[in-house]
């Protein structure tokens, strides 16, 4: 059996990694499992998984009050280093999870990870980090798990990643009307059930260049070997060409359970009943196309940003995520959260080999910025 603490586990993909442990619960022990404010789902969590840690940053007394005695208060970063730990689940959203994970990987533990940013503000120092502790990251997305899947097995050199889209809400969205959509409709998402905050990103295309980034690191290629692609059904979550032109997708009904599942067990790979199945008989046409700059200007961005390396992605990551609150509270419309985010950036000066803590500075400077910019008080 193996020990869980779960990060941010009443949001999308917390849920839905506590709805495998269900399907499987002689195989899991959950230890820890934390949120930010949701104490009310987190209070029924307790009462179901009975982890002996519990952490929550927003609660009333008799939520504390209310914990059985085999539960306890405890930090992440006590969850995250538990010695009945086995694989830390990182489903929060912002930094919350990057001290936490390097504690872990310095514990020897496996990181399921959701978590965009701490691989992005982290980069090339939390893979060293984790090569160095004999630890391991699975990636939890289900774009960088195609990779990864697609990737097992292979010791061919990598000629191409081609990380695919859904094209959001708005892929087929004129322009001229794209550019003053409503909240409600950028958290309308075609395919996929998230989060507020990435289903924004899901609509800018931001996650998509996020997803690039995380690519870069998890997989060690150069960023001219990554392309992006609009695929409309989300049935082919990621391809890999190789140097031969042979290449390898990975296709499923788009369900990130799948994807999770494939990290718990790694590297088995066990039936569960409650998954739809990919039927390719029945199945509509797959479509490919090219993404339209025009129609997605922070991906470009976010990428040029990115790529000048020190701090730049730590105050990117903040950056955004202080556009998408200020979009969310109707502070700025929806075109001008690219614009918002490079005027922010713009003025930003940079750190060289950064510290753990010089990385959330990073992003706290980015979404005050922003925050500032918009008129959005804390």
């Amino acid at each position: 059996m193996k020990g869980l603490s779960i990060l941010g586990s009443t949001g999308s993909v917390g849920v839905q990694t506590l709805d495998i442990i269900r399907t499987y619960p002689d195989e899991f022990d959950v230890v820890g499992i934390s949120a930010n404010s949701n104490y009310e789902t987190l209070t029924q969590q307790v009462r179901e998984f009975s982890p002996s840690l519990v952490n929550c940053n927003s609660f009333p007394k008799s939520f504390e009050e209310s914990l059985p005695k085999t539960t306890r208060l405890g930090s992440m970063n006590e969850m995250a280093k538990a010695m009945e730990v086995d694989i830390l689940v990182t489903a929060t959203t912002g930094y919350a999870s990057l001290i936490p994970t390097f504690q872990a990987l310095e514990h020897g533990k496996s990181i399921a990870i959701a978590n965009k940013e701490s691989i992005i503000m982290a980069g090339q120092s939390l893979i060293d980090y984790a090569r160095d502790h004999k630890a391991s990251l699975y990636p939890i997305d289900s774009e960088p798990s195609a990779i990864w899947q697609c990737l097992r097995g292979e010791e061919s050199p990598i000629h191409k990643l081609i990380i695919t889209a859904s094209g959001g809400p708005f892929r087929d969205t004129p322009l001229e009307e794209m550019a003053n959509a409503s909240p409600s409709e950028a958290l309308r998402h075609p395919t996929w059930n998230m989060g507020a905050k990435i289903s924004v990103d899901s609509a800018t295309m931001m996650n998509k260049a996020f997803e690039v980034i995380e690519a870069k690191w998890l997989f060690g290629v150069e960023w001219d070997e990554i392309d992006v692609v609009i695929h409309p059904e989300s049935i082919v979550h990621s391809i890999v060409e190789f140097q031969d032109g042979s290449s390898k997708s990975q296709m499923s009904h788009p369900d990130m359970r799948l994807p999770i599942q494939h990290a718990l067990f790694y590297p088995r790979r066990p039936l569960n009943p409650n998954l739809t199945r990919f039927d390719p008989s029945v199945a509509a046409n797959l479509t490919f196309q090219a993404l339209e700059p025009e129609r997605y200007p922070c991906f470009s961005m976010a990428l040029n940003f990115a790529k000048r390396g020190e701090t730049w992605p730590s105050a990117l990551c903040g950056a955004d995520e202080g556009a998408v609150q200020a979009f969310l509270k109707g502070k700025i419309s929806f075109k001008e959260i690219p614009l918002v985010i490079e005027s922010a950036l713009n003025s930003y000066e940079p750190k060289s080999d950064p510290s753990l803590e010089q990385l959330t500075e990073a992003f706290d400077w980015g979404a005050t910025k922003v925050r500032d910019l918009s008129g959005l008080e804390d």
